[in-house]
């Protein structure tokens, strides 16, 4: 089994991101250690993830100019990180509160609500709500409802007589009936 354990975010100062992840985004701060460079200089390791996720983010300075630029600028300006939430509103809310500048208001799409903000460094986010449920639409739900008669009369098909025509009772009705009325109300 494998499966994606961190993604690493420059940031300018670890300090202002613990802050940022933590206090505003309520990520669970789950290492903060000293370490060292691949060439031996100090450094942190300092790692944030969302309260019951599996995957974290490496909070790294930039080492050196090559890196300097990145800051803020990970995915060339588009949307390189999407933190889904439970509660849309609610966050959307408390982060609106927290001075989280968000760059488009938010909006229904296919896979949830969605609204575009920018984290401490500069980067883009998408906050997703839930996965909205197919909803019925009149176009989705005609072809399905064409095909419905026919699949009405293969399940009545070789049926007793006795069975399909059989009622619970005065002013009730039969199989044969119910299914009459879904075939021709339908057309």
């Amino acid at each position: 089994m494998a499966h994606l354990d961190l993604v690493a975010l420059i940031v300018e100062d670890y300090d202002q991101a613990i802050d940022f992840f933590v206090r505003v985004l309520r990520f669970e701060l789950i290492e903060d250690v000293p370490s060292t460079t691949n060439d031996g200089r100090p450094k942190r390791w300092v790692v944030v993830r969302p309260a019951g996720g599996t995957t974290g983010i490496l909070l790294a300075r930039p080492d050196g100019e090559y890196q300097q630029p990145a800051v803020g600028h990970q995915f060339a300006g588009r949307v390189g990180l999407f933190l889904r939430v439970d509660d849309f509103d609610a966050a959307y809310a408390r982060m609106i509160d927290a001075g989280v500048a968000f760059v488009t208001p938010p909006r229904t799409e296919p896979f949830g609500r969605v609204a575009v903000f920018v984290d401490i460094a500069g980067n883009r986010w998408d906050l997703l709500g839930p996965r909205l449920a197919r909803l019925f639409t009149f176009e989705t739900g005609v072809p399905v409802l064409e095909r419905t008669p026919a699949v009405l009369r293969a399940l009545l098909l070789d049926l007793p007589a006795d069975w399909i025509t059989a009622t619970e009772g005065p002013n009730t009705w039969s199989p044969f009936d119910v299914v009459g009325h879904l075939i021709h109300g339908e057309r």
